[in-house]
């Protein structure tokens, strides 16, 4: 029977004795932990490969209850003078417990490793979704940024700022039509210290806020401007300020220079064009904080348009934010997505037994054009399902 390793050419994750994490002890693992020791492949079944920027990141199975989860797997040697960034994170991602953020379900590290067992997000990327939409409206990008400043505010509320907010951070929980949306990746994330300012530039261009390029101290008042830039994305399709030399792109930012170009911002309405412009606000201490933006009529009225918007916005999305290294994630949907067809016929048949041979796990072994075949014979079921509708 095929392995993991054998499918991959990868060594599988470090064998030694696992033990529970404690935060401050990565470097070295202290040998007074006494908790009970048991070795990766013993707790989970790994299937389906990720990466990450310095950690993979694998679709697995906890043996124990069956729960489908993702999994951190960062080499201690790669944290070496990043020790601070891992320890952030997870340092953050304990205090977190909230809809529409990714969860940290638990933490292992051995001699070699840390793994970071984090809740499983299977429904696919904010864009990718939209695109694949036939209808779309500002209502539906109102609700998109109402549960992405709800989640945020939580944050703020814990003290905690996320600094990289980008629209490859927001991942569907799950296919279904009313999934919600996630916030995932909290490597660049602060929590405030006591003077509420923080200094380390950070971020990704294009929704960095004007203060951070500035290089001047700042607050939680820099997500809510990057939310502001993902809210002009979700209305038109492509970024409020662009340039392929980064100083004329920082020199538009520092200016707050953007325009509603015509004629991809005259079905939107005014209220949309509003909300946007008070989060980005070039002055922090004028921005709108999410409670704020939470008020707002295009968020919590009905001044958002029904309208449907889909044509111009996908066809902007294509363009300008092509496909490139999500192929693997959009594979391990696919997974996910026959995974849970199966449980459901499971259940319907009566309950059985999963075993590594049953056919639930033999799939998670098909090569990646297998797992593309499947995805397109998907796609025709749901554009027939249009139709018929």
């Amino acid at each position: 029977m095929q392995t993991y390793s054998t499918l991959f050419h990868l060594s599988l994750p470090d064998e030694s004795d696992l033990i529970k994490y404690q935060p401050f002890t990565i470097f070295p693992l202290h040998k007074q932990h006494t908790q009970k020791k048991n070795t990766l492949e013993k707790v989970f079944t790994f299937y389906f490969p990720f990466v990450g920027a310095f950690s993979e990141v694998f679709l697995a199975e906890e043996k124990k209850t069956q729960r489908l989860v993702a999994i951190k797997c960062i080499p201690k040697k790669a944290l070496e003078g990043k020790e601070n960034s891992i320890e952030n994170e997870i340092a953050v991602l304990h205090r977190i417990k909230h809809e529409n953020i990714v969860s940290l379900e638990d933490i292992f590290e051995s001699q070699s490793h840390l793994y970071l067992v984090m809740q499983l997000v299977s429904g696919g990327e904010l864009f990718d979704r939209i695109v694949e939409k036939g209808f779309y409206t500002e209502r539906d990008a109102s609700k998109l940024i109402r549960q992405i400043l709800d989640a945020v505010k939580y944050l703020h509320d814990m003290g905690i700022v996320h600094r990289d907010l980008k629209p490859e951070n927001l991942l569907y929980y799950s296919m279904e039509e009313d999934s919600n949306i996630m916030i995932s990746d909290f490597g660049l994330s602060k929590i405030e210290d006591s003077a509420s300012v923080m200094s380390t530039a950070c971020g990704t261009p294009g929704y960095v806020a004007p203060e951070v390029l500035a290089q001047k101290p700042y607050s939680k008042a820099v997500d809510c401007w990057s939310i502001g830039v993902i809210s002009y994305i979700l209305l038109c399709g492509y970024p409020p300020f662009y340039d392929e030399n980064d100083a004329k792109l920082f020199e538009q930012i520092l200016k707050a220079e953007y325009e509603f170009d015509s004629p991809y911002w005259d079905d939107i309405s005014d209220s949309a064009k509003d909300f946007i412009s008070h989060l980005m606000e070039k002055d922090p201490s004028l921005r709108y904080t999410c409670e704020q933006a939470l008020q707002h009529p295009w968020i919590s009225g009905d001044t958002a348009l029904d309208r449907n918007i889909h044509e111009s916005v996908s066809a902007q999305i294509k363009k300008n934010f092509a496909k490139s290294k999500w192929k693997q994630a959009f594979n391990a949907t696919a997974v996910v997505r026959h995974m849970r067809r199966l449980q459901l016929s499971t259940s319907l048949e009566g309950p059985s037994q999963i075993t590594s041979t049953s056919p639930y796990h033999r799939h998670l072994l098909l090569p990646a054009k297998e797992l593309d075949q499947e995805e397109d014979e998907d796609e025709e079921e749901d554009e027939n399902r249009i139709i018929r509708s």
